[in-house]
């Protein structure tokens, strides 16, 4: 079989990105020519590598396969160019970094400063949940990976950079909002909108409150924070989340932190790798430079000041 590292180069942009233009983007190529290449791969492998339904197009059962060959063939790869970056004392190159769903809303910040002061640095950012990221982690695809509390099921390297505050929000018209320590019992008589079972945020909350034997409702379930936020909007419910997503929603007032014994849920973030990974000299200055200079670049949001008269709840 006559397989270039070009094609699984192309494979891999493809399923990525699930388009073809977008990975001509990326590459620099036209779609013809990508389109070309795949067809070209396709007849190689002797099966079709990709399905489309509608404008949506979906790796086949053969193509999940080559793709994940595609994939540690492309950090085998990468790891060559750091074996010589390494030798050559570069600092600059290619940073692949995974963060998580609740990530992505300040590892941009972190990324810019970083850029400053390594300008000559290509950085392919991908978000994934907490189940794509473990993968991601078994396959040892990125040179870095952002997350909640990493697992214990695969050796790892890391170490905590950062604060990751878990809390309640509600509706700025909630009766609880500018409550002061709102007991736990209280809660039970609320309807909880939370991230699907699996995150990191889910195990989080689900253990806090069984420690204090308090049940609560999760009435819905939701896959992404923005779709939290925007329910507890509408009325839906309350919702516990990283208040590292918050910045926006508590400037404009859209919706309020509720002051609940307990809370917030102190969580941390993590800088994590394989263990025994050989990390090009670009993420090795990543990972220094997020240890060090996070807590500086990142300011967590600041609630508005609530007018409701402070008052407590008695205890049920």
């Amino acid at each position: 079989m006559n397989v270039t590292f070009r094609q699984l180069r192309l494979l891999e942009a493809v399923a990525r990105h699930s388009s073809f233009t977008r990975a001509s983007e990326e590459l620099h190529l036209t779609q013809p020519a990508v389109s070309t290449q795949i067809k070209q791969l396709e007849e190689e492998v002797g099966m079709p590598l990709f399905e489309q339904m509608g404008k949506k197009i979906f790796l086949t059962e053969v193509g999940k396969e080559v793709y994940a060959f595609s994939r540690a063939i492309a950090q085998q790869f990468r790891d060559i160019e750091s074996v010589l970056d390494d030798m050559k004392g570069v600092k600059r190159g290619t940073l692949a970094l995974t963060v998580t769903s609740t990530g992505k809303y300040f590892a941009p910040y972190l990324l810019a400063s970083f850029l400053k002061r390594y300008p000559g640095t290509q950085v392919h950012l991908e978000v994934a949940n907490r189940e794509e990221l473990v993968q991601q982690l078994q396959d040892n695809t990125p040179d870095m990976v952002i997350m909640g509390t990493p697992p214990d099921n695969i050796e790892l390297q890391s170490q905590a950079f950062m604060q990751n505050p878990l809390v309640i929000i509600a509706p700025p018209d909630h009766p609880l909002v500018g409550v002061n320590r709102v007991p736990l019992s209280r809660l039970v008589e609320e309807n909880f909108i939370l991230r699907e079972r699996g995150s990191g945020t889910r195990n989080a909350v689900e253990r806090f409150f069984q420690q204090r034997g308090i049940k609560f409702k999760a009435s819905m379930e939701m896959s992404r924070n923005e779709a939290i936020k925007h329910a507890v909007m509408a009325g839906l419910g309350l919702g516990i989340v990283s208040l590292h997503t918050l910045e926006f929603e508590l400037e404009l007032g859209r919706v309020a932190i509720l002051s609940v014994e307990g809370f917030p849920i102190m969580k941390e973030w993590y800088m994590v790798h394989r263990s025994g990974k050989r990390m090009s000299p670009i993420a090795q200055a990543f990972r220094e430079f997020v240890l060090n200079e996070a807590d500086r670049i990142m300011k967590l949001p600041q609630p508005k000041p609530v007018t409701r008269s402070r008052r407590r709840v008695t205890r049920s």
